[in-house]
């Protein structure tokens, strides 16, 4: 996969339709989603359970773009390797969730994916300072994580602040949370390039109506561009 900057959209499945995940990812590839996010929660580290390893793997030949997993577990480090299997491209682990977080994302890298490490909205910018030669992705949490659907926290000095840490690195920055064509402006300006979208993109569409997933796309894609 080449390094870019530009606005990358990624849907969120966790706002898709559970009974037809396959179409779903079908659909928003095909009406402009540049990758899939898939969010991991295991009822412990956040307050809600989705999907496992055998679900992402069956996810996985859906997938024509990059299947970005997001794993919200803690610990990390002893499925690292069942992602793998399943095809993640990218799988980012929070740094709060463990206390070995270096090890953890040479285990990912190690493991043939690229290494994401996300900060949940109460953890500073300067936590992840020394990391970043080993990251390929930095995840800001822009709502608490658990839940989709909640209201978007305004942490664009922070992303700004990361932006400057990785100067030239190849390294994305990620907003997960409450993203939307009004808040996409907000952090594509302080240096954000891939944006995770739930509701947003999901609203009102359907495999059968697939045509609005596109228009949402293209409506924060545009407000998000505008910005840069």
């Amino acid at each position: 996969m080449s390094f870019d900057r530009s606005i990358k959209i990624a849907p969120s499945i966790l706002s898709a339709d559970f009974a037809n995940f396959g179409q779903e990812i079908q659909a928003i590839e095909a009406q402009g989603a540049d990758w899939v996010h898939v969010d991991v929660m295991d009822g412990h580290f956040v307050p809600n359970l989705t999907f496992g390893a055998p679900a992402v793997k069956a996810f996985r030949p859906h997938v024509k773009t990059v299947m970005d997993v997001h794993l919200m577990i803690s610990p990390v480090d002893a499925y690292i390797d069942a992602y793998a299997d399943a095809g993640a491209d990218y799988l980012t682990a929070h740094i709060e969730a463990g206390p070995h977080i270096h090890r953890t994302l040479q285990a990912i890298r190690g493991a043939g994916m690229k290494a994401g490490v996300a900060l949940n909205p109460g953890t500073p910018a300067d936590a992840i300072e020394h990391l970043l030669d080993l990251t390929d992705l930095v995840c800001v949490m822009t709502v608490n994580p658990g839940f989709g659907g909640q209201k978007f926290i305004d942490l664009t000095t922070k992303i700004r602040k990361l932006r400057e840490m990785i100067g030239d690195r190849p390294v994305h920055i990620e907003i997960d949370g409450g993203v939307d064509p009004t808040t996409a402006p907000l952090v594509a300006a302080a240096g954000a390039d891939v944006l995770v979208a739930g509701s947003a993109v999901f609203r009102g569409g359907s495999v059968n109506n697939p045509e609005v997933y596109g228009e949402n796309i293209r409506t924060i894609r545009a407000a998000a561009e505008s910005a840069q």
